[in-house]
């Protein structure tokens, strides 16, 4: 399922991309200097983002990502990086996440202030706790608040 099956108005352009595997905030403008603030990184706006990891990341690995993390393309910028309780109220998942009852899964919000391909799952991954399930939940001032997927807001 694609944009195209929600709007039908040839104006309104995405501000930044979900890779096929992630899910979430996505916004969209008329407004070219609004997406052109919104997906350009030398804006450097913060998405936030929920992400559950398998395993559970000590203090170590939550300071790699607050200082930022080596990666193919160079070091990222330093990252807010917390571990939180699963999120309330979370929809399933089509598919589901792999499920290993013998290791334990967790979740970080993590916000960051650039938009490299693939990034947050590279990130977790280099400090070595790969990304199960990704949930982009706020962009700037705009966060996804209670909507479930396919649910839209105009504001």
């Amino acid at each position: 399922m694609t944009l195209s099956n929600y709007f039908k108005d040839p104006t309104l352009r995405v501000a930044g991309r979900l890779d096929y595997d992630s899910e979430g905030l996505l916004l969209l403008s008329d407004d070219g200097r609004l997406v052109q603030k919104i997906s350009n990184p030398r804006f450097k706006l913060e998405k936030t983002y929920l992400a559950q990891l398998e395993g559970e990341p000590g203090s170590d690995a939550l300071a790699q990502l607050r200082t930022g993390v080596v990666l193919k393309d160079g070091k990222t910028r330093p990252a807010k990086a917390k571990l939180i309780e699963e999120p309330a109220n979370l929809w399933s998942r089509d598919p589901p996440i792999r499920y290993r009852a013998n290791i334990p899964t967790s979740w970080i919000e993590l916000t960051i202030s650039e938009g490299r391909n693939r990034q947050v799952r590279r990130m977790t991954a280099a400090v070595n706790f790969p990304t199960l399930r990704l949930i982009r939940f706020q962009v700037g001032d705009w966060s996804l608040g209670t909507l479930k997927p396919g649910e839209w807001i105009e504001v």
